[in-house]
């Protein structure tokens, strides 16, 4: 197959992005297949851009330039100077061409446009297939707001929660100390607070707002970090996530020796099939498609609460989708083969 990998692109996860797109180019090259890596927002303008079978059969090693995720966010704003035609068109030169002569292209963008189904709607009218859910499942999933609203409306248990939009006027936590604020649409953590004062809620909520016109106040639940992987409506193993210090932020996701996970999770066999079930409700109703990997909170007196849907988990080395397929036996090569074959599934 020739199989484009799209990645980077204009989210603060950026970074995260390429370092999956890197380890999957890799992983599908070693599968025999022909495919190229490329950068959604900058493109790419070789003098093969309008050749697929050359660019395809080229011998490049499109992720030589990839490094590994630093502890901090990129710069945005900076990275977007450094696009050669200026423009602010979300597709860099040539990818819109690229992805057309590709049998299908794996998403490995994370955050923002990738994740939130704008670039799912684009390829889908230009008649690209692409590997996750759809636009419809990826916007909803994306947006904390919707997620949380379609949760309470299906019965899948989530910390209780209130939104506010900019220019609100509040003033405190409406519930209380310890609270999570969050960004409605972020990934990886960033632009997530655990607040334990007055003080620290204001400075929060300002911050929050910087990425977004709307902020989810949470109740904090106190209880252990759990996330499960749903493949083709599949439950896999359950990861426990402990950071050695604070909580799963942007650093401890993506520091190796960071965090300590586990993998299966060492829990009662009731509460591994509580929170898979809940897993595979959640990604029901979210109306996702192929494969998801939600994130949760277990409480001590038992009740599980899900968090969020990430339609695009992170496939780099310290991922966690990787680590539960490798708890079932499936290498990395093999994962991102099935991931493949249930998207393709959606076209048929």
């Amino acid at each position: 197959m020739k199989i484009t990998v799209l990645a980077g692109g204009t989210s603060t996860e950026r970074d995260v992005s390429f370092v999956s797109g890197a380890q999957v180019y890799r992983a599908l090259k070693k599968k025999g297949h022909d495919v190229i890596l490329l950068d959604v927002f900058m493109g790419y303008d070789g003098e093969d851009a309008k050749d697929s079978e050359a660019l395809f059969k080229s011998d490049r090693d499109w992720a030589a330039d990839i490094k590994a995720v630093s502890e901090a966010a990129p710069n945005i704003e900076e990275v977007k100077k450094l696009r050669a035609d200026k423009s602010d068109s979300y597709f860099g030169p040539n990818v819109i061409r690229i992805c057309r002569d590709s049998d299908i292209v794996f998403m490995a963008l994370h955050g923002g446009d990738g994740e939130n189904g704008r670039v799912q709607a684009a390829l889908t009218l230009f008649g690209v297939k692409f590997t996750g859910s759809g636009y419809m499942g990826s916007a909803l999933a994306m947006d904390k707001y919707f997620t949380k609203l379609i949760f309470d409306a299906k019965g899948v248990a989530t910390p209780e929660w209130e939104a506010y939009k900019a220019g609100d006027k509040v003033h405190k936590s409406p519930f209380g100390y310890p609270a999570v604020v969050k960004t409605h649409a972020g990934g990886s953590s960033v632009g997530v607070y655990i607040v334990k004062s007055h003080d620290e809620f204001k400075e929060a909520m300002d911050n929050a707002f910087n990425y977004g016109d709307e902020v989810i106040v949470e109740r904090y639940i106190k209880g252990r970090e759990l996330t499960c992987c749903v493949i083709d409506g599949k439950a896999y193993p359950i990861v426990e996530i402990a950071p050695k210090s604070g909580f799963y932020d942007y650093k401890n996701k993506y520091q190796a020796g960071s965090t300590v996970e586990t993998c299966p999770a060492q829990i009662p066999d009731d509460l591994t099939a509580k929170v898979q079930e809940t897993a595979v409700n959640a990604y029901k109703a979210l109306g996702l498609e192929s494969y998801a990997r939600m994130d949760f909170i277990a409480a001590a007196d038992g009740n599980v609460y899900c968090l969020e849907a990430n339609t695009l988990p992170g496939m780099t080395p310290t991922s966690l989708v990787p680590q539960e397929a490798a708890a079932v036996g499936m290498n990395f090569e093999d994962l991102c083969q099935h991931l493949i074959d249930v998207s393709m599934r959606k076209y048929k």
